[in-house]
């Protein structure tokens, strides 16, 4: 159905393709351009409507065209008069009183409206008397064969000032603030302000998209992502190119807010880093062509500058990481997904090498007709270190066990379990048992209460209670893989 953005442009068009008798050549111009700039403020009248806030300002004037000077400017002048009462009329429906101005306040408005033309509130009957008043086919008949206007060759098609929006990236915003007691004295660190995560993310072209992702925490900046990416290529492959998350486990790639608990997991902090696994290089993902035992089979490989203390000793040289992951739809309610990871590194400068093989499965329980009320997911991972450093080498495990449960649309439970051993030097054990409950106020917030009893070969043990509350604003909130 044409916009009140397109009666805006067709009816000054009618409005110099009328027929002009003999009589009215003189004062037809003048009338012409009345009805056009009567046409321009009805234009954005609606508009500001459309747009949800409530335009100010007197009512639209239509001037007064006698059928006599010229029949047709007459008939074009009682449709746009009919069209700007209805909408006066509307906008004393919806606006608060004050903010429009009941009624067309038009020389002749009352007698150019008949009963039928009483405003209901609804704007899609505005749109179509639009269209009406514009010449476009009435609501309920065919349309033409062809109404299309083709641009003129190596000419691009526009569409108004308000699609130059859609050149503008995609911009949102994410807070994570942590307030925490422990049982030790004295207490510190208490309340922490632990990221504001900004994402830009923007189509580029036909061909390619980018998404980066910008962090503020302790009063430093960083990218925490920043890549562009080519999907659909030949074969079926997407390639990125620039910072990412790499393709580990079932949780790698998810950013620290959408967790289902506050940190990742501790074999991710010990044999990755602090925050995970993230690299500068180049990504290439593809789904299998062929199917086992009726699975979808999907491969990455990853060439990077990988930034891992644990693997690689602050090393920047290049590393290769392969995955492979496998997903079974079980049945309508349920599915599991089974992947293998392997990757590895050198640091010559440290007399490094680093070798790193995981296995990671995970299955969700999702009746279709509850999905967002109820639902269970039980995560496993767990992991082989293999380094070689100064010509001794070790052999380290670790693992972890995570189990949500989504009660209703706003409450989530679960539980953690976490066991890991050092990655090199001293052989220290870690295990921490982490349980918590989820609220979601909103599609905007959360808050998660989080108790931690933490377990260390060296260090001994340690208890923690953490209120978490989370928000987001933009068109990108608690992105999950």
């Amino acid at each position: 159905m044409p916009s009140s953005t397109g009666a805006a442009v067709w009816l000054p068009v009618a409005l110099f393709l009328v027929p002009l008798s003999a009589e009215a050549q003189v004062a037809q111009p003048a009338v012409a351009d009345s009805l056009q700039r009567a046409v321009g403020t009805l234009t954005a009248r609606l508009d500001s409507l459309e747009a949800g806030s409530c335009p100010t300002g007197a009512a639209v004037a239509v001037p007064d065209v006698p059928a006599s000077q010229d029949s047709s400017l007459a008939a074009l002048a009682v449709a746009v008069r009919r069209l700007a009462d209805r909408l006066e009329r509307t906008l004393a429906t919806r606006c608060p009183p004050g903010a429009a101005v009941a009624g067309a306040a038009v020389p002749g408005a009352a007698a150019a409206v008949t009963p039928t033309d009483s405003a209901n509130g609804d704007l899609e009957a505005l749109r179509a008397a639009a269209a009406e008043a514009a010449g476009a086919q009435p609501a309920g008949q065919a349309a033409p064969a062809d109404t299309t206007r083709v641009p003129p060759s190596g000419q691009a098609p526009t569409a108004g000032p308000r699609n130059a929006n859609l050149l503008n990236p995609e911009i949102s915003a994410t807070g994570d603030f942590r307030l925490t007691v422990r049982d030790e004295s004295p207490q510190r660190d208490n309340a922490v302000l632990r990221e504001v995560e900004l994402s830009v993310q923007s189509t580029l072209d036909p061909y390619s998209k980018t998404k980066i992702f910008l962090t503020f925490e302790d009063e430093e900046i960083g990218v925490e992502e920043g890549y562009i990416y080519y999907a659909g290529l030949p074969g079926r492959i997407r390639a990125d190119a620039g910072k990412f998350r790499q393709a580990l486990g079932d949780l790698n790639r998810w950013h620290l807010h959408a967790l289902p608990e506050d940190e990742y997991p501790l074999v991710y902090q010990r044999f990755l880093g602090e925050e995970g696994l993230s690299g500068i290089g180049v990504s290439l993902y593809t789904p299998l062509p062929f199917s086992l035992a009726g699975g979808t089979h999907e491969v990455w490989l990853q060439g990077t500058l990988s930034e891992s203390e644990p693997l690689y000793a602050g090393g920047r040289q290049p590393t290769v990481l392969g995955r492979l992951q496998n997903f079974w739809q079980l049945s309508r309610s349920s599915y599991a997904q089974v992947g293998f990871t392997a990757t590895g590194g050198n640091n010559s400068e440290a007399d490094l090498t680093s070798r790193l093989l995981g296995l990671d499965f995970r299955f969700t329980y999702r009746p279709p007709n509850a999905g967002t009320r109820r639902d269970i997911t039980f995560r496993a991972e767990g992991y082989r270190l293999h380094s070689t450093e100064l010509g001794e080498t070790t052999n380290r495990y670790g693992t972890f066990l995570d189990l949500n449960a989504r009660l209703s649309r706003r409450w989530i439970v679960g539980a953690r379990y976490d066991w890991v051993e050092a990655p090199r030097g001293l052989d220290d054990t870690e295990w921490r048992i982490t349980p918590t409950l989820t609220w979601w106020q909103s599609e905007f917030v959360y808050l998660r209460l989080q108790g931690e009893h933490r377990n260390s070969d060296l260090a001994g043990t340690q208890n923690l209670l953490t209120l978490q509350a989370v928000w987001a604003m933009g068109p990108h909130k608690h992105e999950t893989y």
